[in-house]
């Protein structure tokens, strides 16, 4: 049924020779190419199954759908490839196609992503807990006043919920020694030795710090800081790629007999010990400053910083680069408020409301319907649909949408509306928004939407004859 199909692909992208491999995700086949300047791009837009294509990351693209996995078999059959995880691919991709900081940022995205839906169900969870316990919301108390015998429900779920940030370093050091190809076990240690109940808690630190109670280890004469590493990004990414080099150097050097002994023993010691030394007082100022910096633009000319942030998201989105976000949006509810992921919900409704207004204008039946579909998953935190099949297809809609992004993202910013946690995009972002911002956030949800779907609409429609939509 999709052989056709698929030989079509093969061609469009270069011939079997081009390809150097190929793996797929839910909705995209992802090809690493020799040369892409051999794809043919207008064949491959013509095609029925091709709902879009884009290059990222060292990756060629093309945009399928629910068949994508049927595809994907078809062309693996045709071409005799070798059957590879997307890691792997991503790994050939970066040897091949990336410069170096699009391998830093493939680094961070490959950590962090894994991640994501630890991070993303403590943000749900929390915007539950925070339905619950703040009053005015849904009566003139909080629900668990009001409904006094489900107040140790609302606890335990405050609880879930902040595992996942009380135990950070744990998730980033495995993901990060995991990458490395070191052995993810001794990462979850080490991100355990970090958060251990001997150890000041991070939260802590800023008090301690007034006071003058910071506890010390003492050795040799020197004073280490005995402080945990809870929510923090850098120490625990730096030290996991540290583990991850040290115990790979030992394995090659120590026997396999004695490997046990030596070979993990040596490398969490060694790397706890410069972590508390050397890498966690370098990285921790290291991301105070990225922080203050923020919150200084953010306060002194923050719609400058609204404006800046909500215009360049979607580009980053497009280069896959906004992954290098996600720790500074972590590092940002630490020190008491993120002012930009906010604005990225900004930039999810924008896009989604241009894909919507386009739906109305396209008349090509292939892509009829496709804005639709596209718009209400933007709407849900999911863009890259709107943007690759739509908005950047017709370009003007992508730039009303990132302009719209921009200009309530700077009215935003002058609002100072901070997230308390990372949740899912889109229309779901509230919940990580404190009660007292709701007003203004969902007047800057509206905006977005309207402004984006108007001038998108009204702008293709006075604009462009009909024929450009077939």
């Amino acid at each position: 049924m999709f052989k056709n199909e698929a030989e079509k692909i093969i061609v469009g992208v270069g011939g079997k020779e081009n390809i150097i491999a190929l793996t797929h995700c839910v909705t995209r086949l992802r090809f690493v190419l020799q040369n892409e300047t051999l794809v043919d791009k207008e064949s491959l837009e013509n095609l029925d199954d091709v709902k879009g294509i884009f290059s990222a990351n060292g990756q060629f693209q093309i945009v399928i759908g629910p068949k994508v996995e049927k595809l994907y078999d078809e062309v693996m059959t045709q071409t005799n490839l070798n059957v590879m995880s997307k890691e792997e691919v991503k790994s050939v991709a970066a040897e091949v196609n990336l410069n170096p900081l699009q391998k830093m940022i493939k680094v961070l995205g490959d950590v962090f992503v894994p991640i994501l839906p630890a991070i993303v169900t403590a943000g749900l969870l929390m915007g539950l807990n925070n339905l619950l316990t703040n009053p005015g919301i849904f009566f003139t108390k909080s629900v668990i006043e009001a409904y006094p015998t489900i107040a140790d429900l609302s606890s335990m779920i405050n609880t879930i919920a902040n595992t996942s940030f009380q135990f950070l370093p744990a998730l980033i050091t495995w993901s990060t020694v995991k990458y490395f190809k070191g052995s993810p076990l001794l990462g979850i240690v080490l991100g355990l030795v970090f958060v251990h109940p001997d150890l000041m808690n991070a939260w802590n630190y800023g008090q301690a710090v007034t006071t003058g109670d910071i506890p010390q280890w003492t050795i040799f004469g020197f004073s280490i800081a005995k402080m945990g590493l809870q929510a923090q990004v850098l120490p625990a990414l730096v030290s996991g790629y540290v583990l991850a080099k040290i115990e790979i150097w030992l394995r090659k050097r120590i026997p396999e007999t004695i490997q046990l002994l030596v070979v993990a023993p040596v490398a969490i010691l060694v790397t706890s010990v410069l972590t508390f030394v050397l890498i966690a007082p370098v990285t921790i100022a290291i991301g105070n400053t990225i922080v203050e910096a923020i919150v200084w633009l953010f306060n002194k000319i923050p719609f400058l910083g609204g404006i800046a942030y909500g215009i360049g998201l979607a580009p980053l989105v497009v280069t896959g680069m906004h992954h290098a976000f996600l720790p500074v949006h972590i590092q940002l509810m630490a020190n008491g408020g993120d002012y930009i992921w906010p604005i990225g919900v900004m930039s999810s409704l924008a896009q989604g409301s241009a894909a919507i207004a386009m739906n109305f204008l396209i008349k090509d039946k292939k892509l009829k319907g496709v804005g639709l579909t596209a718009g209400l998953s933007a709407y849900m935190g999911i863009t890259e649909p709107a943007m690759f099949g739509i908005n950047l297809k017709y370009k003007f809609p992508f730039l009303v949408a990132i302009s719209t992004s921009g200009l309530v993202g700077g009215f935003m910013a002058m609002q100072h509306i901070t997230a308390t946690s990372v949740g899912i995009s889109g229309i779901p972002g509230f919940l990580s928004i404190p009660f007292e911002f709701w007003p203004s956030f969902f007047v800057c949800m509206a905006l977005s939407c309207l402004i984006s779907f108007g001038a998108t609409y009204f702008y293709g429609k006075f604009r462009f004859t009909t024929k450009e939509y077939e």
